[in-house]
């Protein structure tokens, strides 16, 4: 299905010739034409991603790129504390459009009246501003921004980790909200120039497979080696043509659970004919990359040898076809359930092996839904499985939600709907809550099937602590139909017989006029004479210190598992609510993996407030007296040490509840992703690696010195020394590195977050 080639390679004549061929060794002879054969520095910029990129750098070193982006876009999770961080640091207007929808914290009954403050918060924002609001339930976060921004050759960032429209020809980017800030104070998103990953598509999708399928067989070929990390994926080849543009985007949304950057397709008629269909015609051009493009490795897929996949917790790379779970459902669950329970650490136990009645594999519930699932095709197709069929009156259940309500309206003018529906279906509005367990959350225990984009631990509704756990598996909307029609009973689509939709009831029918009649176009609209509603939860960001010259940090939590999602650092769900009150979020912190962080960073955070004070904390003052530190100028802080934190979403709350209990510092081997080390920057967190072969024996309780750490991030050291304090009083040289710090985040550090840089005059024409 998936072949990974781990070398470099040009793209000549429409036929992949690996690097040392092209440059002297033996090749074809298209391949020996020197004007074809650039060096790969040069060749990169062929390829479709560098003329987008090049296009919106404004930085001079070409090896670090400076981009500004043509649009921005967030949802009711995190504009609010956006907003809040820009007015901080001076914001007077939207430089570009920025759209804030209302998708995932739809359910305004949780928490009383604070979700619906949140959403007011964001009409008044645009109206201030100069913004676009989307009310509650019309699109989901993405699927507005493909119907309404998206455009080929454009760049869109937003502050969800699945900003991707790459099969639309619009770079999207997924980071924490201290990159939005940024841009709406017309500063740049900087990272170093990126390698590219070619996606070269060949074949055709049998009848049944869907694009979670191949999504989930790519994700499990490149994720578990970091294969496409930080990278650009870029897709190409003859496959494209036999996807459609709901296809294209199906795989492409689920690029952010690689861990690459971004991801670009090549556009064709296709693409044309979906910008034409949503009334934007000037928004498409065609893409593709120049003859003898580079690229730094090459990702093949044979679509016609996909089959019906299934990805089983805790991530979307734990992945099977159907047909091997079926065959061997004890084994594979058995290996799944004790990887699983090693990482909840005993504080409950998942069971897949209850869910095997008679040899097979039943579920409890099935769930289409969001920016992966919720889309016209996927829709469509699941309405032709179950047509005239019934998901029974077990214990199975299934909900089906459009990403948007042009979706919506598409499928109820035709029909679609009510074929659900008669088959036992629940419609529902477009809403991302199941994707993060704040709607149709499953029993305890239980397997449920879903067309979303992530089944981490501790995502969709479980807690742990409290002895609860739900066991989410993905798969597409056509094995979920299928596994509905047969009663619950796991089924592959390439296993039934149905009646293939006709090519006019896969075609959507586009009418934005819901969008016209009830979303705010406030875009160049700015009323500086705007009030700001706020409600009772919606606070300001409370007091950063800034670092002293010095740092001492407390371990506070030290997780040894081989990752560690945002999921954990800060659960999703019943946190969604507080997400506008830094204080109030912060005591989710970790609760899911370590409950005993938050009082511990507390504590620490008491002792950096006596010293600003001017008072001498003891406890403090006993450490540093025994590696000869000056109170005076070293901060106290708390620290987190995580084998490769970060992995999942964008959030910025990861890092920022953190920073709001007094965090100072991260330790780990490596980040798991660029936006959650970017979100720990912004907010004023140094963020520390080491190297993994010299292992980290510390505990929590133990202290971490780093005497002149302002001067050498100032300076741009990369290796720091510093030493670990034990709790029996040993002292233990420790090496750190900090590599790879822009020079205005080594600024940003050293005022200790994003607003204080901001407030102390950087970063201002």
């Amino acid at each position: 299905m998936v072949e990974i080639i781990r070398q470099g390679a040009y793209l000549l004549d429409g036929q992949i010739v690996p690097a040392n061929q092209a440059q002297g060794q033996p090749a074809p002879d298209q391949c020996l034409a020197p004007d074809q054969c650039l060096a790969p520095d040069q060749a990169r910029e062929k390829t479709i991603a560098y003329s987008i990129l090049r296009a919106h750098n404004k930085g001079a070193d070409p090896r670090k790129l400076r981009i500004k982006f043509d649009a921005l876009i967030s949802h009711d999770i995190t504009f609010v504390g956006i907003v809040q961080t820009a007015k901080a640091s001076g914001l007077k207007e939207f430089p570009v459009p920025y759209a804030m929808t209302n998708c995932h914290n739809s359910l305004c009954a949780v928490g009383g009246t604070i979700n619906e403050d949140d959403h007011a918060f964001g009409l008044s924002a645009a109206k201030k501003y100069g913004g676009i609001y989307v009310p509650a339930n019309q699109a989901v976060i993405h699927q507005y921004a493909r119907e309404r921004l998206a455009g080929c050759g454009k760049m869109i960032l937003g502050s969800d980790s699945h900003t991707r429209y790459g099969a639309y020809g619009c770079m999207g980017v997924g980071e924490g909200g201290g990159e939005l800030v940024k841009q709406l104070l017309e500063n740049t998103y900087d990272v170093p120039a990126p390698e590219v990953v070619l996606v070269w598509l060949d074949g055709k999708p049998r009848k049944g497979v869907g694009p979670q399928d191949v999504a989930i067989a790519l994700v499990a070929a490149t994720f578990p080696k970091g294969d496409v990390k930080n990278k650009v994926l870029e897709f190409v080849g003859p496959g494209v043509k036999e996807l459609s543009a709901d296809y294209r985007i199906g795989i492409d949304v689920m690029t952010t659970e690689t861990s690459c950057l971004t991801s670009i397709w090549e556009t064709d008629e296709t693409i044309r004919k979906y910008y034409e269909n949503i009334g934007r015609p000037e928004d498409f051009k065609e893409l593709k990359p120049q003859n003898g493009a580079y690229y730094d490795s090459v990702v093949r897929i044979d679509l016609s040898k996909v089959e019906c996949m299934i990805a089983l917790p805790f991530h979307p790379s734990i992945a099977y076809t159907v047909h091997e779970l079926q065959a061997d459902p004890e084994r594979i669950f058995a290996e799944v359930e004790a990887a699983c329970n090693k990482q909840l650490g005993g504080k409950v136990t998942m069971d897949l092996r209850r869910n095997i009645v008679d040899g097979k594999v039943t579920c409890d519930q099935g769930v289409i839904v969001g920016c992966s699932g919720g889309m016209y095709e996927n829709i469509v197709e699941a309405a032709h499985i179950l047509d005239g069929q019934s998901i029974g009156n077990g214990y199975f259940d299934m909900s089906v939600y459009p990403s948007s309500t042009p979706i919506s309206l598409a499928i109820t003018k035709n029909g679609t709907a009510a074929k659900l529906m008669e088959a036992g279906c629940v419609m529902k509005p477009a809403f991302c809550g199941p994707c993060f367990g704040a709607g149709d959350t499953p029993a305890n225990n239980t397997l449920s099937i879903r067309h979303a984009t992530r089944n981490f631990a501790n995502r969709e509704g479980s807690k742990p602590g409290n002895g609860q756990i739900s066991a989410v598996a993905l798969m597409d909307a056509r094995s979920i139909a299928a596994t509905a029609r047969n009663g619950g009973v796991l089924t592959a689509a390439t296993d039934i017989e149905y009646a293939s939709p006709t090519p006019e009831e896969l075609e959507y029918r586009y009418d934005g006029g819901v969008y016209a009649k009830r979303c705010y176009e406030g875009f160049g609209k700015a009323d500086p004479t705007a009030e700001l509603r706020y409600g009772p939860n919606i606070k300001d960001w409370p007091h950063m210190p800034r670092l002293e010259e010095d740092l001492l940090v407390k371990l506070c939590a030290v997780i040894h598992d081989p990752v560690t999602t945002t999921d954990e650092l800060i659960p999703s769900g019943e946190t969604s609510s507080y997400r506008s009150n830094p204080i109030g979020l912060s005591e989710f912190a970790l609760s899911r993996r370590v409950p005993e962080y938050v009082g511990r960073s507390k504590a620490v955070r008491a002792l950096e407030e006596a010293r600003e004070a001017g008072e001498v904390p003891a406890e403090a003052a006993a450490i540093l007296e025994k590696v000869g530190g000056d109170m005076a100028r070293t901060t106290i802080g708390s620290c987190v040490f995580a084998n490769k934190p970060g992995d999942g979403s964008a959030r910025e709350q990861a890092a920022s509840c953190q920073k709001v209990l007094g965090g100072f510092a991260n330790i780990c081997y490596e980040y798991a992703t660029k936006r959650y080390r970017s979100n720990c920057i912004n907010w004023g967190i140094v963020p520390f690696t080491m190297d993994a072969a010299a292992g980290f024996p510390y505990e929590e309780g133990d202290w971490v010195y780093v005497p002149g750490v302002k001067k050498a991030i100032a300076g741009g050291a990369e290796d720091i020394p510093a030493k670990v304090i034990r709790k029996d009083g040993t002292v233990c040289e420790l090496a750190l590195k900090c590599a790879g710090l822009t020079a205005d985040e080594r600024l940003i550090l050293q005022e200790g977050c994003l607003m204080n840089y901001y407030a102390a005059g950087y970063g201002k024409d």
